[in-house]
């Protein structure tokens, strides 16, 4: 029986202005992968934080997974890190 696999990124993002279009774009060509976004950022009446963290779940192929992190990681002004869980 082959393992399964489910691999969770977390994405700082320190400017959002300025990298989050970089971020979406890479995550819209991945689109397939990623089953759970949720993203994080501060929001007051007062106050929109300038940085984010998303969080994505990602499933299918693991050579995907591996890519879509690889784009992700060169991202200036951003932090990429993981989990993995294997069945």
């Amino acid at each position: 029986m082959m393992s399964k696999e489910t691999r969770i990124l977390g994405i700082l993002i320190t400017d959002r202005q300025k990298e989050a279009g970089k971020v979406q774009n890479v995550l819209t060509k991945y689109g397939c992968s990623i089953k759970t976004r949720l993203g994080l950022h501060e929001v007051t009446d007062d106050v929109c934080s300038t940085s984010g963290l998303l969080l994505l779940e990602l499933i299918g192929d693991i050579s995907e997974m591996d890519k879509l992190e690889n784009e992700l990681v060169v991202i200036e002004g951003t932090q990429t890190q993981k989990m993995i869980f294997v069945d």
